[in-house]
């Protein structure tokens, strides 16, 4: 064999162990640079009053990927949030799930990204124990109410309304009596008290007057016989 041959064959094998070699280096690097599960970070947050659910994606080959989000329930029951698609970044890229999470749930968070992911970011999601919204943002509750009761006993309003001094001038004048009036002499006795007795005593009084007035005559004139004689 000659020399020329011989080193044919050792530079073909050589290029044989360098080609499987970089094979094996680019196999390598591109299984370390592919999408991969532990490239999604899932998290529970409030928004203002309002619970959500972001997971992020930090795969710097921004392979395409759906996630999906799932309420686990009593007795292995799920309950489907929702699912976004999600290109990802160095810088990582986030997609936002509204959901007002309760305290201490869980949540089963899975990922799909092409021939490269199809399982659930582990652990489970579990919420804080104390939710988002809190007593202080709830509406206060308004005071009992401090007005007394109403009295038992009638109010004023029921009584009979007094009539209005419209109603008062529109009511009709009394219709004029028949009867005689009363003479002026009766009126005035009737002011000052008297009645029909004045008359009696002023006619008893009147003989008393010519009684009196005759008894005195005859007594002077007795006096004046006893002085003649």
């Amino acid at each position: 064999m000659s020399i020329t041959r011989l080193s044919a064959r050792r530079s073909v094998r050589i290029l044989g162990v360098a080609s499987a070699s970089a094979a094996v280096v680019l196999g390598l690097s591109s299984s370390a640079l592919a999408c991969d599960i532990r490239d999604f970070k899932a998290e529970a947050k409030c928004d203002g009053d309002k619970g959500v659910i972001v997971v992020t994606d930090v795969d710097a080959t921004r392979v395409p990927a759906t996630v999906s989000v799932f309420l686990e329930g009593s007795g292995g029951v799920e309950t489907k949030v929702g699912d976004q698609r999600v290109k990802g970044s160095k810088g990582g890229t986030a997609v936002t799930f509204p959901e007002d999470w309760k305290p201490n749930a869980t949540y089963r968070v899975h990922v799909t990204a092409g021939k490269f992911v199809d399982e659930d970011v582990k652990p489970d999601l579990l919420t804080p124990s104390t939710a988002c919204k809190t007593e202080d943002s709830q509406s206060p509750t308004p005071p009992p109410s401090t007005k007394p009761a109403p009295s038992a006993s009638a109010p004023a309003d029921s009584a009979s309304p007094t009539p209005s001094a419209s109603e008062s001038s529109s009511a009709p004048a009394s219709a004029p009596s028949n009867a005689p009036s009363p003479a002026v002499g009766d009126s005035n006795l009737a002011e000052t008290g008297a009645n029909s007795n004045t008359g009696l005593i002023v006619g008893v009084a009147a003989a008393l007057v010519v009684v009196g007035g005759g008894a005195v005559f005859l007594g002077m004139r007795r006096r004046g016989a006893r002085n003649d004689g």
